[in-house]
């Protein structure tokens, strides 16, 4: 493999880009209007204005992402992660071109892309789901026949894709009938798939991932475990590895059934296997993402690896190391780094006038001082990963990095990180998905006393 393809932008982009320098693959950046100026662009061997900044125009558009990479002689494409990264067709058009698609085979991003055949698929393998309906709902009448099985609080989620996008809970039947019909149209509109299904809420739950690799020769292994229960809107902005207060039998049990659930499907390359646990912890299949994943870096300290190189020796064939052989070592925390308004969480478009990080954090970003950030995608300035020997050290160093790091010209949840990680609900370890909702309304609640 002499020449990748990078279907993406900004940080991600960068990320592979190292990763390729260092193994002497040259790349080829795609970018909008826009982001012509952003790093990444001038740092690949070769770049290529790929389409008006929308989406739609840019980077979604798949025919002239795979034409552009035969006209430029590549022999495989990555996808990163978001964009056409999960999108079946994109990987079976790829392959059909006679590219490497860095990525598991498009029947498997079909099958996983799909959660309801995914759940049916888990079941089958012997992987605990969340109780919930077997099959989409039609119609509301349907929906509330079945909700009445399940219970109040449910999830009324979008079979057809995730990322908090095409979910919401409900209390109620009258929160289900209010919600129903505007989940479908969501679902619809960013998916292209309008099927629902609702499942059983689980209260006071933590969201904890594992990370499986899977190569050509039939091995697949485990990466160990991360925890991703801080979010804000069903979205992660903090993951960190190893989960805290997580019984080791329960690890291991939770390994064990990530790789059955690779197994379950002749899993290949990167992975990650998403599940909720519960107060008495008992764990619940979530749902597979085809990619890699933006928190990957929080893996890659506490192992010591770097997945992007595992990505593309998997690609071309590699063959992954025996289980034993993959340890972990220290305590590592990511940051997501917003512009945002941190109490509200709409976007904070704008140029960044000044960035000044703290010391002792990889960094990873898309931007430098003097870019701007567009409305046109996801705000993410920047992720800040932070490695101790435990949790303890990280989250000492994690407060003095944030007590410098400043960026000027929009707002960020910079803010909101300083005061949170110093809170007992988060240095205790023991939070739940809600854990920074309720913090935030407790905070709030304090200040107007």
């Amino acid at each position: 493999m002499k020449k990748i393809l990078i279907a993406n932008r900004g940080e991600i982009a960068r990320r592979i880009i190292r990763t390729c320098e260092r193994l002497g693959i040259e790349t080829i950046a795609i970018h909008s209007e826009a982001d012509g100026d952003l790093p990444y662009v001038s740092e690949a061997t070769e770049a290529v204005l790929i389409g008006p900044n929308p989406v739609v125009q840019s980077y979604l558009q798949a025919e002239k992402i795979i034409e552009t990479a035969k006209e430029h002689n590549a022999d495989a494409i990555h996808p990163g992660y978001g964009l056409l990264s999960e999108n079946a067709g994109f990987a079976r058009k790829v392959q059909e071109a006679g590219l490497i698609f860095i990525g598991p085979d498009s029947s498997i991003i079909d099958m996983m892309g799909d959660k309801i055949e995914s759940r049916r698929a888990m079941i089958k393998a012997g992987v605990p789901v969340v109780p919930g309906t077997e099959e989409g709902v039609a119609s509301l009448e349907e929906a509330i026949t079945e909700a009445g099985k399940i219970g109040y609080p449910l999830m009324l989620k979008a079979s057809g894709g995730g990322g908090g996008i095409g979910m919401v809970r409900c209390e109620s039947e009258q929160a289900l009938s209010q919600q129903f019909d505007s989940v479908k149209n969501r679902a619809k509109a960013y998916f292209g798939n309008d099927v629902v299904y609702l499942e059983k809420f689980i209260a006071d739950a933590r969201h904890i991932e594992v990370q499986i690799f899977g190569d050509s020769h039939g091995n697949i292994v485990h990466l160990f475990e991360r925890n991703c229960s801080v979010q804000r809107r069903n979205q992660k902005v903090i993951e960190e590895s190893p989960s805290p207060h997580l019984p080791q039998d329960v690890r291991e049990r939770l390994c064990d059934a990530a790789i059955r659930a690779g197994e379950a499907v002749g899993y290949s390359n990167a992975g990650t296997v998403e599940f909720i646990v519960d107060q008495s912890n008992e764990f619940y299949f979530l749902e597979m993402n085809t990619r890699l994943q933006v928190e990957h870096p929080v893996t890659e300290e506490v192992t010591g690896l770097d997945l992007v190189e595992w990505q593309i020796d998997v690609a071309r064939g590699g063959k992954l190391p025996a289980q034993d052989e993959i340890t972990t070592k220290g305590h590592a925390i990511e940051y997501r780094i917003y512009a945002e308004d941190p109490k509200t969480f709409f976007p904070s478009p704008g140029k960044l006038e000044r960035i000044e990080w703290g010391e002792g954090a990889r960094i990873e970003t898309g931007y430098e001082q003097g870019n701007a950030v567009t409305p046109f995608y996801d705000p993410m300035i920047s992720k800040v990963i932070i490695t101790g020997t435990d949790r303890m050290d990280a989250l000492s160093k994690s407060q003095k990095f944030f007590n410098h790091a400043t960026i000027d010209g929009v707002k960020t949840n910079i803010p909101l990180f300083k005061e949170f990680i110093e809170s007992q609900e988060f240095i205790s370890g023991e939070y739940a998905t809600a854990v920074l909702p309720q913090w935030m309304e407790k905070s709030k609640e304090e200040k107007t006393v």
